[in-house]
Parts: structure tokens; C-alpha cells; sequence
């Protein structure tokens, strides 16, 4: 039971081994798992990470809510491109078809915010080969979306990169990278659309691809507090005229806090110590972005055994396929 954290409740780490598995890896947030060496267990667990960094504590369900928005959204965009999910067996799981992933990420704005923002703000006027215009504010709406890849780091740091060097360098193929970017953009229309009809603004997000069966498949989470910023419609527009902070849905109120505190990734930075009552926040304001997006209430999960109840979801899924 070392695994979970009894008083907040969280899942920290996993550590099963199913019939078939192939392979294990652990990323920032989710621990897959492969079966078969064709389909993919991904488990959301309650981690979280910001600057490349997993923090020290959990966040009481955190991974419920990232798997839960993924897995609507996906079931929403299904018939923009094909996705790798096939079911979602408990509410920190999902499994899917394994892809072959493209080693970029598809990041689009229609906002100059986060880390555009601070680009822009720093002098710069280009961001991943892209010419933004003068006398933005920070949380402007940009003339139109705006893609700016980002090299998929498996240790480390993402890298800005633009469409030219992607293309030059052969990551991503001239007529592969040409339908990525259809799909980020129209995937970005149909979010905004949803996002609006919430009462909230889609204002930036990132998407991955992969290939399966030499077919462009969108994988992993879509629409998420993890992947995505939202900013409430309501007193948008006065905001920015006031030149007020826009009221936000995103993980960036974390990296605030943390900047705040001195640490934003680099050397020699430590993380500073998060008490219980701002893991609690932290959790309130996931739960808060769950239902603003997807517009049902928030139902939590059974956290009390959540590793004997997640393996068993995940036994039982693979014994019917």
C-alpha cells in the first residue's frame, strides 16, 4: 500500500505486471503499459509536473480528471482524425492502440499567453519561425491561430522548433507535417467551439500524433488542464482593457506559484515545500476545470483501494479483447 498516499488520497506510482506485457514506461504523469507489444495501458496517475519537473506530492484526483477530459474529447474530434483510444476500463485509465509516435508537438495559440507570452514580452517578435505582430498585450487574441512545434524531448526540456527545420531537419515528412497541421488546427476549431459553448475560451493546447497502420492517429490527452489553457469568457474583453490578469483554467497558476517561490526548472533550483492545504487547492481548481469543461459534475472516484480496483479495470479490459 506504499503506493498511495492514504491521507490525500493520491496514486502516485504504479507497478503491475499483466499477462503479455511488453514493455513499461514511466512518464512525467502516466505509467504505460504495453501488451503485446501493439496495445498501450495508459494509467493517469495523480503526479504533476511543471517546467519539466515532477513535483513531490500527488494531487487528489488529478489523474481522473485528465483521463476523464481526454477521453470525451477524443470521443468528440473522432470524426476530424482517427484516435488510439479504444476504452477507458476506470476513470485513471485508458487503452489504446500503440502508435508510432511523430517527435514533435503540436502546440497552437489563439492567444499571445504563457509562453508566447513570455517570448514576446522578452523583445522577441518570432516564435518557432512564426512573425508575430507589434503592440500585442499579454492574453491578446492573435490575428489567427498560430502553430509552434516543439521537439519531443524523452528526458529534459521540449524544444522550440519551427515547421522549416522540422521539415529540413526529416523529423516529420513535408506531406506528413502539411496533414498535422489541418488536423492541430481544425481539432483547435472544434475545441474553441465546445470550449465557447462552456462559457470558456480555448486558448492555447497541444496536440501528439502518431502513425498506425501508416495511418496519421491522433494519441495521448486532448483538451486537458495539463495540455491546455482556458480563460473564462465572461469579462474577457473588459479584463484586457483594464490590463487585469485574465481569469484562467490551466496548470499555469502552478507555475506562477512556483516562480513565485524561486523555481522554475533550472539548476540548482529546489522545489519548495507544497502544504496540504495548496495540494487541496491545486485539486479544487482540477475538479473546478473538469465540470466548467465538459459541463457534468464531477463524480470521485473510489480512492480508498484505487490500485487493486485499477488492476483489476485493466485485467478484465484485456481479457475481453
Amino acid at each position: 500500500m506504499d503506493n498511495i498516499t492514504e491521507k490525500m488520497n493520491t496514486l502516485d506510482k504504479t507497478n503491475f505486471t499483466f499477462k503479455n506485457q511488453t514493455a513499461y514506461y514511466k512518464g512525467k504523469v502516466r505509467d504505460v503499459y504495453t501488451i503485446n507489444g501493439k496495445t498501450l495501458v495508459m494509467i493517469a496517475s495523480d503526479r504533476i509536473s511543471a517546467f519539466d519537473v515532477v513535483l513531490p506530492r500527488g494531487i487528489p484526483y488529478k489523474g481522473q480528471v485528465l483521463n476523464q477530459i481526454a477521453e470525451q474529447f477524443l470521443n468528440a474530434t473522432r470524426d476530424i482524425v482517427p484516435n488510439w483510444l479504444l476504452s477507458s476500463p476506470h476513470p485513471n485509465v485508458s487503452i489504446g492502440k500503440m502508435c508510432q509516435p511523430f517527435k514533435v508537438e503540436m502546440v497552437v495559440r489563439g492567444y499571445l499567453a504563457g509562453h508566447a507570452a513570455r517570448t514576446y514580452n522578452s523583445g522577441l517578435r518570432t516564435l518557432c519561425g512564426v512573425t508575430l505582430p507589434e503592440g500585442l498585450k499579454e492574453n491578446d487574441k492573435l490575428p489567427a491561430p498560430i502553430i509552434t512545434p516543439t521537439t519531443k524531448a524523452s528526458e529534459g526540456h521540449d524544444e522550440d522548433i519551427s515547421r522549416e527545420e522540422i521539415i529540413k531537419q526529416g523529423i516529420v515528412s513535408k506531406e506528413h507535417y502539411e496533414q498535422l497541421e489541418k488536423y492541430t488546427l481544425a481539432l483547435y476549431a472544434r475545441g474553441q467551439e465546445i470550449a465557447n459553448k462552456m462559457g470558456l475560451i480555448l486558448v492555447d493546447t497541444k496536440y501528439e500524433f502518431g502513425l498506425f497502420n501508416g495511418e496519421i492517429t491522433l494519441m495521448d490527452e486532448i483538451h486537458t488542464p495539463d495540455s491546455s489553457r482556458y480563460f473564462y469568457k465572461e469579462g474577457y474583453e473588459e479584463r484586457q482593457q483594464k490590463g487585469e490578469e485574465q481569469k484562467q483554467l490551466s496548470k499555469e497558476f502552478v507555475r506562477r506559484w512556483l516562480i513565485e517561490n524561486g523555481f522554475q526548472g533550472k539548476e540548482g533550483q529546489t522545489v519548495p515545500a507544497m502544504s496540504d492545504a495548496w495540494i487541496n487547492e491545486i485539486s479544487d481548481r482540477y475538479i473546478e476545470l473538469y465540470e466548467k469543461v465538459t459541463g457534468k459534475k464531477f463524480v470521485k472516484a473510489n480512492s480508498q483501494n484505487i490500485l487493486a480496483e485499477v488492476e483489476a479495470a485493466i485485467n478484465s479490459a484485456l481479457s475481453k479483447m
